[in-house]
C-alpha cells in the first residue's frame, strides 16, 4: 500500500489503514516461526536468505508507514495555518472556522501521537527479529 494513497482528511480511516499496513508487525513472529524452521529442516532452507529478505520487507513496510504519517502531519499542519490565518483575517465571529480549526488541531497532535506509535511498533519488531534472525543475518544499520 502506497503511503500517498493513505487517506488524511478522516482520522478513523487513516488508522484503519495504518491498521492493515502494520499487519506485518503483528504477525512478526508467526513470520519468523515459518522463516527459521526446527532443526531437522536447517539444512533444507538458507536462513541468511529467508532473514534477509524478511527483514527488507520489515524495513520496506516501516518506511511506507512513517512516510504515510508524516505526509498526514504535514498535510494537516498546512491546513491549522490555513485555517488560523483565516480566523486572523476573520476575527473570532466565525463559530464554524473556530470549531474547524480545533477539529485539525486535535486531528494533527492523534496524528504526531502515531509518529511515537510507530518507533515504538518499530523498537518491538526490530528487537524481535533480531532475536530470532541475529545469527543468520545481521543488518549494518539495526538497532537492536
Amino acid at each position: 500500500m502506497a503511503a500517498a494513497s493513505v487517506e488524511c482528511s478522516d482520522f478513523l480511516e487513516f488508522q484503519d489503514t495504518l491498521r492493515k499496513m502494520r499487519q506485518i508487525d503483528d504477525k512478526i513472529i508467526y513470520m519468523l516461526n515459518s522463516t527459521i524452521p526446527t532443526e531437522s529442516f536447517k539444512g533444507q532452507v538458507d536462513l541468511a536468505t529467508q532473514c534477509k529478505d524478511l527483514f527488507q520487507q520489515i524495513e520496506s513496510e516501516n518506511k511506507q508507514r512513517t512516510q504515510a504519517i508524516t505526509r498526514c502531519v504535514n498535510v494537516t499542519k498546512e491546513r491549522v495555518m490555513q485555517l488560523k490565518d483565516l480566523r486572523e483575517k476573520n476575527g473570532d465571529g466565525d463559530p464554524s472556522l473556530v470549531k474547524n480549526l480545533r477539529k485539525e488541531q486535535t486531528k494533527l497532535r492523534l496524528l504526531q501521537s502515531e509518529l511515537n506509535i510507530e518507533e515504538i511498533v518499530k523498537k518491538r519488531t526490530i528487537q524481535v527479529y533480531y532475536e530470532r534472525c541475529r545469527g543468520f543475518y545481521k543488518p549494518m544499520h539495526i538497532d537492536a
